[in-house]
């Protein structure tokens, strides 16, 4: 093993915020119904072109968003049965974590990718 480091892309402050933004837009979801995919859809599309780094951050929100509306549908089907409750709020929590550390990361030029993301916007 080498002891260098490994080289840093600097990625501009602009496409930093743009990515940050893809991320946060999900919390259009707390407020429109189906805010949390519009939202990193429509910032991902008009900033897309912009630069790599919000490409591929703003693919990566949105295909987190679409796992997680997944989730949720599931989430409610095990309603019926009582456990889709809890699962629901737990998997509230978790994306709200999740999303929150994404976007700072974003911010701070780290390509982040989430755990248990189910990757269809390629």
């Amino acid at each position: 093993m080498s002891d260098e480091p490994l080289p840093v892309t600097t990625v501009s402050q602009e496409a930093r915020q743009w990515a940050m933004f893809c991320h946060f837009a999900a919390f259009f979801g707390l407020v429109f119904p189906f805010g949390n995919l519009l939202g990193p859809l429509i910032v991902w599309q008009i900033k897309k072109d912009f630069d790599p780094f919000v490409d591929a951050q703003g693919k990566e929100a949105l295909n987190f968003q679409i796992t997680v509306s997944l989730a949720a549908l599931v989430c409610f089907m095990l309603m019926l049965v009582v456990i889709g409750f809890l699962l629901l709020g737990l998997l509230g929590i978790v994306a709200l974590v999740l999303v929150i550390i994404a976007g700072i990361k974003a911010n701070e030029g780290q390509d982040y990718r989430y755990p248990f993301n189910w990757r269809l916007v390629k």
